[in-house]
Parts: C-alpha cells; sequence; structure tokens
C-alpha cells in the first residue's frame, strides 16, 4: 500500500462495504446518541444566544424574567412542530424537502440555500464561541492567538468528521453528558441559593415594567423586549437538525426523532431558561475578554469560599465543558451541511460530486467545503461572535418559516383527509408566527450591521444553483434524446441464441453508466471502424453507492435492478446481432477503484482485450461546466495505461 494511502488509513480509518448488512446497522443512530450527534448544535447555542439576548436589554434587565418564559416556550413551540416534519418526511432532508415538496423547488432552492450559508455558520459560530469560553480563563495578552486557535480546531473537526458519524460521537460524549451535567447543577444550585429573591421576582418585574411604559410608553417597551426576543434568536437554532437527518436514526425513524426532539427541546429550554435566570438573581455584568457564562458562574463557585486555587480549577472545568460541547455543536454542521447538499445534487442544483460519499461512507466533499467555509467566515470576522450570531440567525429562521409556512399549506390543503389537521395547523400557524417575526425584527436591526452580507451571499448561491439547474437539465433533455434512439427491441432476452465467448479471440471491454445511448454509441463507433475484428464484448458498469441510494435497503435495491437492467440490455442487444457478450457488475462508493478491480479481472480472463469509455464534451467548456460533470473516462484511461492496458475514449458532443 502506498505511503499516502497508509497515512490516510490511519486518520481516516479504513473504508467501509457499503453492502454489507451490517454497515448501515452500525452507522445508525439510537435517540440518545442521536440527542448527542445531532442535538449538541441547540443545546451549545446556550453558551452564546442568551448572552445575546440578555445584553441587548441594556439597562432594563428586568425583562429577563420574560426572555427566559418566551424561551422556554419558543423551543417547545418550534420542537412540536418539527416533529410533524420528522412524521411528513422520515427520509430526512429537513428544512429542504419541506419547502421542496409543501411550496415547490423555487422555495426549496431558497431554503436549502440558507440551509447551506446556515451550517457553514453553524461551525463558525460554534468555534468562535468555544473559543472565547477557553479564552476568558486566559489574560488579555491572549487574545492575538484565538484566530489561530479556531482555525486549528477547524481542520481537527474537519478529519474527525472524515473518520465517520459515531466515531465522532464516541469522542465527543463524554463533553457533552459533562456540559449537561455541570450546567444542570449550577443553575439549579444558583437558582436556589438565591431562593429569597424569587418571590419577589415576579412582582418586581411587573412594577419595573409599569413604571417603564408609564416613561417611554407601551411601544418602547414592547420593541425593547421584542428586538432582545429575536436577537436571542441563535438560542432556538439546531432544532432542525434532527429532522434533516432522520435517514440516520435506528428504526423505527419516526418514534426515534420524537423521543430526540424531546430530549433536545428539554435540555435546551431547562438550560436556555435557567441561565437568563441566573443572569437576573446574580445581577451578571459584561466584564471585558469574558462570557456572561463565565461571569456568572464564577460568582457562583466564588460564593462556596473555596481556596482560590480550587475555585479557578473549578470554572475552568466548567468553562472547558462549555467550549467543548460548542466543539460538538460544530460538528452538527458537519453532518447536517453535507447533508442538505447531497439532497440538493440529486435535484441538480448543485454539483453531483456532492452526492458522493467516500470509502468510510460520508459525504466527503461536503464536508470539505463546509470546513474551508467556515474557516474563511472566522478568518473574515475575526471570530466574533456578535457578528456571526446575526449572520447565523437570519439564515436558520428563514428556513424555519419556509418550513412552516409549508407545513400550514399542507394542513389547510389536506384539511379532508385528516382528522386532526385543526390542532396540526394551529401549531403550524403559531410556530411560523414566531419565526416569522423574529426573521423581520432580526433583518432590520442588523440589516446594517451585518444582516445585508448574509442576504446578499444566500442571493449569490441561489443564483448560482440556479444556473447550475439550468445547465444540468439542458445536458439531461439532450442524453434522453440519445437514449430514445436505442429502445429496447421487441422480443429482446427471449430465446436469443448466445455465441460462445472465446478467451483468446479480441475482446471490447466497455466502461458503461446509467445513460445507455452513450454506450450504445461508442459500441456502434467500435464496429463501424474496426469492423469484424472483436469478438467478444464485455460490459462492465459500477452502480455508485451515494448519498441518495444510501437512504435504505430500498435504495440500495434499486441501484441494483437499474444496473443489471442496463447491463442486461447490451447483453441482449449484442445477442440480437449475433456476437458473443458477457457483462460484470460491482458496487461502491469509490467507481473509479471498482471499475479497475473489474478491468483488472477481466483482462486477466481476456488478455487479448481493449477498454473504452465516452465523454461529454460542450461548445466554450469553462471551468464551472467542467466541475460539474465527472470524468470517470479521463481517469480510468490514466489509471488503466498505468498498468499498461489499453483504454479509447470516445468524444461525444453535448
Amino acid at each position: 500500500m502506498p505511503f499516502f494511502d497508509k497515512l490516510r488509513e490511519a486518520v481516516i480509518g479504513k473504508p467501509r462495504d457499503p453492502l454489507h448488512p451490517e454497515t448501515r446497522h452500525n452507522l445508525a443512530l439510537v435517540a440518545f446518541l442521536a440527542w448527542i450527534g445531532l442535538g449538541a448544535d441547540g443545546l451549545s447555542s446556550a453558551c452564546y444566544g442568551p448572552e445575546e439576548a440578555f445584553l441587548a436589554l441594556g439597562q432594563y434587565t428586568h425583562f429577563g424574567l420574560y426572555l427566559a418564559a418566551a424561551t422556554f416556550l419558543t423551543v417547545f413551540v418550534i420542537a412540536l412542530s418539527y416533529n410533524q416534519v420528522i412524521e411528513l418526511f422520515p427520509s430526512g432532508g429537513g428544512g429542504y424537502k419541506v419547502a421542496t415538496q409543501l411550496l415547490g423547488p423555487r422555495a426549496g432552492l431558497i431554503s436549502g440555500s440558507a440551509l447551506l450559508v446556515d451550517y457553514v455558520l453553524t461551525i463558525a459560530i460554534s468555534i468562535a464561541a468555544g473559543v472565547d469560553a477557553l479564552f476568558s480563563l486566559l489574560p488579555p495578552g491572549a487574545q492575538p492567538y484565538k484566530l489561530m486557535t479556531e482555525t486549528g480546531l477547524g481542520i481537527v473537526l474537519v478529519m474527525l468528521n472524515l473518520r465517520g458519524l459515531k466515531e465522532s460521537i464516541r469522542v465527543l460524549l463524554p463533553i457533552f453528558l459533562g456540559f449537561f451535567v455541570t450546567h444542570a447543577f449550577l443553575i439549579v444550585y444558583g437558582v436556589v441559593a438565591h431562593a429569597e429573591g424569587l418571590p419577589r421576582l415576579i412582582p418586581d418585574t411587573i412594577t419595573e415594567t409599569e413604571n417603564l411604559t408609564q416613561q417611554m410608553g407601551w411601544m418602547f417597551a414592547v420593541s425593547l423586549f421584542l428586538r432582545a426576543y429575536s436577537l436571542g434568536g441563535g438560542t432556538y437554532t439546531g432544532l432542525e437538525a434532527v429532522s434533516n437527518n432522520v435517514n440516520m436514526l435506528t428504526e423505527p425513524r419516526v418514534r426515534t426523532g420524537r423521543y430526540t426532539m424531546l430530549y433536545m427541546a428539554g435540555s435546551l429550554s431547562f438550560t436556555a431558561g435557567g441561565v437568563i435566570l441566573l443572569y437576573l438573581l446574580w445581577n451578571a455584568q459584561p466584564v471585558a475578554h469574558q462570557t456572561l457564562n463565565a461571569v456568572t458562574f464564577h460568582a457562583i463557585i466564588g460564593s462556596w469560599n473555596l481556596d482560590p486555587a480550587l475555585s479557578h480549577g473549578l470554572l475552568a472545568i466548567v468553562l472547558l465543558l462549555e467550549a467543548g460541547l460548542l466543539f460538538v455543536a460544530a460538528n452538527t454542521g458537519f453532518l447536517s451541511g453535507p447533508k442538505v447538499l447531497a439532497n440538493m445534487a440529486v435535484d441538480s442544483w448543485v454539483p453531483r460530486q456532492f452526492r458522493n460519499l467516500s470509502g468510510r461512507l460520508v459525504t466527503q466533499n461536503g464536508i470539505y467545503l463546509m470546513g474551508l467555509g467556515a474557516i474563511g467566515i472566522l478568518a473574515w470576522t475575526e471570530g466574533n461572535v456578535s457578528v456571526l450570531v446575526v449572520l447565523y440567525s437570519i439564515n436558520v429562521f428563514i428556513t424555519f418559516s419556509l418550513s412552516l409556512l409549508g407545513l400550514c399549506r399542507h394542513w389547510w390543503t389536506s384539511r379532508y383527509d385528516e382528522a386532526n389537521w385543526k390542532s396540526r395547523l394551529a401549531l403550524s400557524l403559531l410556530g411560523f408566527a414566531v419565526t416569522g417575526g423574529i426573521l423581520v425584527v432580526t433583518v432590520v436591526e442588523k440589516f446594517t450591521e451585518g444582516g445585508w452580507l448574509t442576504i446578499l451571499i444566500t442571493g449569490l448561491i441561489i443564483a448560482l444553483c440556479a444556473l447550475i439547474k439550468r445547465h444540468y437539465e439542458r445536458v439531461r433533455l439532450q442524453l434522453r434524446t440519445i437514449d430514445a434512439l436505442y429502445a429496447p427491441r421487441p422480443g429482446w432476452g427471449e430465446d436469443l441464441p448466445e455465441p460462445p465467448l472465446d478467451p483468446k479471440l479480441p475482446t471490447a471491454i466497455f466502461l458503461v453508466g446509467k445513460n445507455r445511448g452513450l454506450g450504445m454509441y461508442t459500441l456502434k463507433w467500435l464496429n463501424e471502424v474496426f469492423t469484424g475484428h472483436f469478438r467478444n464484448f464485455i460490459f462492465l458498469s459500477v452502480g455508485e453507492v451515494d448519498a441518495e441510494s444510501y437512504g435504505g435497503k430500498g435504495a440500495l435495491r434499486s441501484l441494483q435492478y437499474q444496473i443489471e437492467n442496463s447491463l442486461r440490455y447490451y447483453v441482449n442487444y449484442c445477442h440480437s446481432e449475433g456476437l458473443a457478450a458477457a457483462s460484470y457488475a460491482a458496487y461502491g462508493a469509490d467507481v473509479e477503484a471498482e471499475l479497475e478491480k473489474l478491468v483488472v479481472k477481466v483482462v486477466g480472463e481476456y488478455p487479448n482485450s481493449v477498454c473504452l469509455g465516452s465523454k461529454l464534451i460542450f461548445d466554450n467548456e469553462s471551468w464551472l461546466i467542467s466541475w460539474l460533470h465527472n470524468h470517470t473516462a479521463i481517469a480510468m484511461q490514466r489509471r488503466l495505461h498505468l498498468r499498461e492496458i489499453q483504454m479509447i475514449v470516445t468524444p461525444i458532443k453535448i
């Protein structure tokens, strides 16, 4: 094995067999592991969402009580609404599929583009907030090293996710549980320790609210609360992760997804609402180069009158776990972002390469794109959480709003078929009102402070996806026209004579794919140019196990049927022409590697062989068009030439 392959295997791990019955079972997640792998994004937002909302109140901190209650309720409203998404779309896809199927492809494109930006920002903001928590323990002189640390962590997370889903969760499991246990303890202790202030908290809040409305008016009070509530919208992000990745859950997926959402909603509402309550009870005030959580937890631990070194050590453990959970949340972006890319690639909005799986059965190209995008955003914003949270919240609430609007439309159009449509419609309308309101306020309040940028980036992605879709549709239409020229003849496969193969005679080995027109063009070209020379015709095809075909056993069986049916067509055609023919099939994530194995096997049996493949060419081919299509034939020609096996590539102009 070459040194590079050994190094890659040591870092990423050995390839998996996608057709082995245990592989998918070993990759699927039970509700508890899904809560950790997918729920960390939501839970970790308690590290920065409540702080952004609380600081937006300024001197009117008594509104924090309303924020805590609103946060608690909002989490459950969104979670219950997204349970309907899990039920309606048990194969996963989340916001992108909901918008596409319930509102139309254009709405799906907007939702998918917003999700892509959102997951890049999920990674960026989680890394930035985690590093902020770590650097809260260090002196101010350490600040210049923050960006370097963030970049290094981004690279580590890319490598971790290239190994696969469960591997990354096993590493992050102790961090997740440690965070939840320590923060739950601090919240409960912090509230109980200042329990004497609880009886007066509600009446004092009401009195201060009345005084504020008398001085400034109800409009000012409501605007202040809505602004803070909306800017804390980052607290609710991550709740959509389960619906995006239902296909990763164990059967029955819907039930597993509901349990996962219950765990997520309960833990997030308790933690986020509890942290805001701690800010109020402990009178938290901002301190330079420290998070508000660090300030509050320092005050709580300091009240225990411990040795200063021990007190600092306990605070360090809490903040390290907080930073660790934020890195787990960044991991969620690496899980969900490539999944959205894969779904969009299936619908031809993005290059088909984003459907491809690596040998470890992860969407490797999507992981690379998410990682590079997050590192670029961190460099541009210098890891400023206040800027990132604005960019982050806008896009996730675009997706939330479109998904819930789609649910509203679905339950209204299904009102004659669903007995309980009214309650479901009411829940969807409530969720849409909440998420739509947060989206509007956030855009208006923060448009000039960075909001315009995320809208611009999302708009550019939408435009690029539309161009890619138009190109793929044009190519697909022309390929269908070519395929139609070679429709199966009546009676094919019914008692056709099968001339025997002779390994000593000249043999043509065809590398064919799903489009029979391309293979037939190459076959006819060969027989016209080398009339009567080749006596054996061998057809090889590899079923590519990508993100779409690995959605379940049914999808894999469908792929196998498609490949077998395609190969049968070529063999039957040759037999109808009195030509000796046979076919071989293989399946895997790496098409080139599997094809190479098949060719080597066949050449060993038929040494007097020449391989043939086809390649699409375009007028005025640009780098973008070249990127949109795989170049399997050219890559295979190079591989086979290195093995001293001859291969001819026939060009087909589109």
